[in-house]
């Protein structure tokens, strides 16, 4: 798919931004006032290894390039964002589950020799994080939590207006932070027992209540007829979110329980954090204030910090294009 004008600001200053997917890759030029210039998403053919889909960065990047948009040497710097484990300080990619092959490949020195430009490699979560920080929910705070909510749980933690790295460069991995040790059923595909993510995320809450509605057809049926899908339409949290905008009863319960187990994760994380403001992200935050009302409920419980209902906790507003815009908040200047 080629590139795409969005918006274009009359700056003479740009970036790139690249956010590299198991599926595909997203990568745009982006003006100084979060303005997407000019878009490209091509294939990342990761199961073809990993000289293919680096190929296929570099393909999203030659097609900015060729697209006229910004002049080359209008582009300061190109930030890539990547799923971890990777090093944000050498620019390497350790080995991804999702891109086969990948194995401490030096990315940010590869791209940077390949173009002729500075380069920033950058866990992409973090990467949305600074994004929200700098365009989006979190603008005017310095102090943030960022949390996007989706097939895992990610986590950004920043401090003074800047990524917290920690000693190796892979703090921030908020969704292994265990909330029930004896969950014998959530084993998370880190390895761990009862972590958040498999708990809370998207596919921990469906399999929850497919557990729930196994000897209980009718009530399953009701929620799928809820969602305005047909009888044998297979469960997922878009089907859940659906259905409990409808009022169904048992998508709500669905809903509040996830909510619920975010709201004592994050009640621990603002005992320790004590960030100015929260900002949730991915695709379960699209449930917005029937997820978010009962997240906001349930943290003053679970917290020391005894003005824990005053902080934030909101949407983010970056969305389908918040991987560019992640990786162009990071990019060198």
């Amino acid at each position: 798919m080629g590139w795409a004008r969005t918006r274009k600001d009359s700056m003479s200053q740009y970036v790139i931004g690249v956010d590299i997917g198991g599926t595909k890759i997203a990568a745009g030029i982006v003006d100084e006032k979060g303005g997407i210039v000019a878009k490209t998403v091509v294939s990342t053919l990761a199961e073809e290894g990993f000289e293919t889909s680096l190929e296929q960065v570099y393909k999203s990047v030659e097609e900015l390039k060729a697209s006229g948009k910004a002049g080359w040497e209008e582009i300061k710097g190109i930030g890539v964002c990547a799923p971890g484990p990777l090093d944000p300080f050498k620019g390497v990619v350790h080995n991804p589950p999702n891109l086969p092959g990948w194995r401490e490949v030096p990315l940010a020195e590869l791209v940077s020799e390949k173009f002729d430009k500075p380069v920033r490699l950058e866990n992409d979560a973090n990467a949305a994080g600074m994004a929200e920080v700098k365009w989006g929910a979190a603008k005017g705070y310095k102090h943030v939590f960022y949390v996007t909510v989706s097939t895992g749980i990610g986590t950004a933690v920043i401090i003074d207006g800047k990524i917290y790295h920690g000693k190796n460069g892979m703090a921030g991995e908020g969704g292994h932070v265990t909330i029930n040790y004896d969950a014998k059923d959530a084993v998370c595909n880190c390895g761990n027992t009862g972590c958040v993510e498999t708990l809370a995320s998207g596919p921990g809450t469906v399999r929850r209540l497919l557990a729930k509605l196994k000897n209980a057809p009718d009530e399953k049926k009701a929620m799928i007829s809820a969602a305005g899908e047909k009888d044998d339409a297979r469960v997922t949290m878009i089907t859940v979110g659906k259905a409990a905008a409808n009022g169904n009863k048992t998508a709500l319960e669905a809903i509040n329980e996830e909510a619920k187990l975010l709201g004592i994760w994050l009640g621990s994380m603002i005992s320790v954090l004590d960030p100015e403001i929260i900002v949730i992200g991915g695709g379960v935050s699209m449930l917005g204030e029937l997820l978010l009302a009962t997240v906001r409920k349930t943290i003053p419980a679970y917290t020391i910090n005894t003005r824990a209902d005053k902080t934030p906790v909101v949407q983010a507003k970056l969305k389908n294009d918040v991987g560019i815009f992640g990786a162009a908040a990071v990019s060198p200047k």
